[in-house]
């Protein structure tokens, strides 16, 4: 018996070591994609990468030469020079991630999935004005997208512009009815003048307004607000089907945090 449990944890740490191999090189699989994306934007990413890693070898070679241990400082000092190295390739990548989403149906509800905890949205439209092209192509549809947090209710508008600011305008007056004295903010993506009082970003520009936002409401506030919006939503769900987001952007986050 004892060697019959011997044979099985035996076993059992060769199965492990293949399984090991396996998530090493998926690892190494996700930074050459994220490397690949983060190039796309910045052709000169490699060059800043090892930039920064030998500044960081570099100094700690000195210290560690005026210690009088140069290449244990170097040992130590690696992990930390890659460090920096790593938050400016997920950086480059994520900026150019959002920079392949403008001007693309769908880029609104994308974005979106980048906001952290605190907010409520959805990735579908909350509404949507034009008929489609077809079920796969919504390039001549103006939608508008909408997410709840504590600086109030934020509607993001997409498409044709004359469209996307009727609809916008549409979307916040009904907003107001249901939600009064809710703080509502309106962007729309894409580039040039604003129209009907909302801004106009890009994007990658989305996010960073919205985590810059006064925060008025409380936690059970947003709660209380969202819930009332989503159900003004499912009685009037336009024909779109859900997810639709031509880039895949689900990985940089949830469909749906608070």
């Amino acid at each position: 018996m004892a060697r019959f449990g011997f044979g099985r944890r035996g076993s059992g740490g060769a199965a492990s070591a293949p399984k090991e191999k396996k998530q090493r090189f998926k690892f190494f699989r996700q930074v050459k994609q994220i490397y690949g994306l983060a190039k796309r934007d910045d052709p000169r990413i490699g060059l800043w990468l090892a930039l920064i890693v030998l500044a960081v070898l570099v100094v700690a070679f000195l210290i560690g030469l005026a210690l009088g241990h140069p290449y244990y400082a170097l040992f130590v000092a690696l992990p930390l020079a890659l460090l920096p190295a790593m938050i400016l390739l997920s950086r480059r990548a994520e900026r150019a991630a959002y920079g392949s989403l403008d001007g693309q149906p769908g880029a609104g509800g994308a974005a979106l999935s980048a906001l952290k905890r605190g907010w409520s949205y959805q990735q579908e439209p909350v509404a949507m004005d034009g008929k489609p092209a077809s079920m796969t192509n919504f390039s001549g549809a103006a939608m508008v997208y909408r997410a709840v947090g504590r600086p109030g209710v934020v509607l993001i508008a997409e498409g044709p512009t004359g469209r996307a600011n009727k609809l916008l305008a549409t979307e916040e007056r009904r907003t107001n009815q249901l939600t009064p004295n809710v703080p509502v903010t309106k962007f729309r993506l894409g580039t040039g003048a604003s129209g009907s009082g909302e801004t106009v970003v890009r994007s990658q520009e989305l996010i960073k307004r919205m985590r810059k936002m006064k925060k008025v409401l409380t936690k059970q506030e947003v709660a209380q607000v969202d819930k009332r919006l989503r159900s003004m939503s499912r009685q009037r769900r336009p024909p779109v089907p859900q997810g639709i987001d031509p880039q895949r952007m689900r990985s940089m986050g949830r469909g749906q945090r608070r």
